[in-house]
């Protein structure tokens, strides 16, 4: 699409003019149209400009800027202070450049805190919440957003105007990275985003939000998500992570051979032993859908329930594994992939164990006019059990 802001809606030949800042005063999280709005608008600013691609149906990829700094460890600089008083604190200088032709290498348990190239100037009841790429999580990298005088990670207090900074700790594997690597996203809220239980429940009974074989009850309004570990004989349900791998250039799509990362874990008798700290991707029984008109949020287990956790909170984009036209829909051919760790403790894991609960989002106008899916080359659409795009197919699959 133009920087001209004419957009054109799915499913209509008319063309539209993109809403000002003004218009959004509808509660909820702001979409594809209102955060080109918002950028032409310069509530979020950037140097170099923000891309047309870095616009998602719902969120913002952000860019790593020009300078990184590796700290001793991890940190929030509290109400009083600025990132980088606690990156001087924590002997981050100098710093390091990323604006390097062959990349830099981030360090596997080291800890880096780059600055971003995208700031915000945050006004009204927007407020703002970060999430990492589907990507960054698959590869076992945390990444969490900080902001001067920041309490929280991932969270942008209303009122704020100033940079963006990223702590970025690979987990698994050594990463290269470099000047305008998108490790995370932004989404921008007003007011309350929270869909009724009713609501959740009607879409729930007809099929738009999950698709399995026998639904589990909703807690709450939260939809649950259970793990899938039966398949045909033979069948690969997920991956568990070697050591010692070598490192991965986050500029290589399709490059490296899975099978020096990663061993495959095959169907079994339903049962799969979490090896304490290894690192899992495994995927859900249900498959996932979003409508149009909302987005989703992967809510981390309770550890009441055992000492694992879905490693990273996802984020679902409108459209995501949703099929239909605009007034109805279904779930189906997506599903949700799993990042797990289990920590402290070996645990066991059952075939059908609930592993996470999805909490749907009401955007603020309506339906996005970018949905999840094919037509914008969304890497996931469609997906089972899948590693991140870095890795060619595992052979015979």
């Amino acid at each position: 699409m133009s920087d001209s802001g004419t957009l054109k809606l799915f499913g209509t030949g008319e063309a539209q003019q993109a809403p000002s800042l003004h218009q959004h005063k509808a509660t909820g999280i702001i979409p594809y149209q209102g955060l080109k709005a918002l950028v032409a608008e310069k509530m979020i600013d950037a140097l170099p400009r923000i891309e047309d691609d870095q616009l998602q149906p719902a969120s913002l990829d952000l860019r790593l800027g020009a300078r990184a700094y590796r700290v001793r460890a991890s940190f929030l600089p509290g109400p009083q202070a600025a990132v980088m008083d606690k990156v001087r604190q924590l002997d981050g200088l100098p710093a390091i450049s990323l604006a390097q032709e062959n990349g830099v290498v981030f360090e596997k348990g080291a800890v880096y805190v780059v600055e971003l190239a995208e700031s915000v100037r945050l006004t009204g009841d927007y407020i703002g919440f970060a999430n990492p790429k589907s990507s960054t999580g698959r590869l076992d990298v945390l990444t969490r957003l900080i902001t001067d005088r920041a309490t929280a990670f991932d969270r942008v207090e209303k009122g704020y105007k100033g940079p963006l900074y990223l702590e970025v700790v690979p987990l698994t594997f050594s990463i290269v990275v470099r000047q305008g690597t998108r490790l995370n996203q932004l989404r921008l809220q007003r007011g309350s985003s929270a869909v009724t239980p009713s609501e959740v429940q009607r879409l729930y009974d007809g099929g738009q939000l999950v698709k399995a074989d026998g639904l589990a009850p909703l807690r709450d309004g939260l939809v649950p998500l259970t793990v899938n570990l039966k398949g045909e004989p033979g069948e690969i349900i997920g991956f568990r992570a070697k050591k010692n791998s070598s490192k991965v250039d986050l500029a290589n799509i399709g490059h490296y051979d899975p099978r020096e990362f990663w061993e495959p874990i095959e169907a079994t008798d339903g049962l799969l032993n979490l090896d304490r700290n290894d690192f899992y991707i495994l995927a859900t029984r249900e498959e996932v859908g979003v409508p149009p008109n909302l987005a989703a949020e992967m809510v981390a287990f309770d550890a009441a329930s055992g000492e694992f956790r879905v490693h990273y909170a996802g984020f679902f984009d409108p459209g995501f594994g949703w099929h239909g036209s605009d007034g109805a829909g279904r779930a189906g051919g997506s599903k949700a992939v799993l990042e797990v760790r289990s920590y402290g403790v070996s645990f066991t894991l059952e075939h059908g164990q609930i592993v996470g609960w999805l909490d749907y989002k009401q955007l603020a106008t309506g339906q996005t006019q970018m949905r999840y899916g094919e037509g914008i080359k969304s890497n996931y659409q469609g997906q089972s059990v899948a590693l991140a795009k870095h890795f060619r197919k595992w052979a015979g699959r």
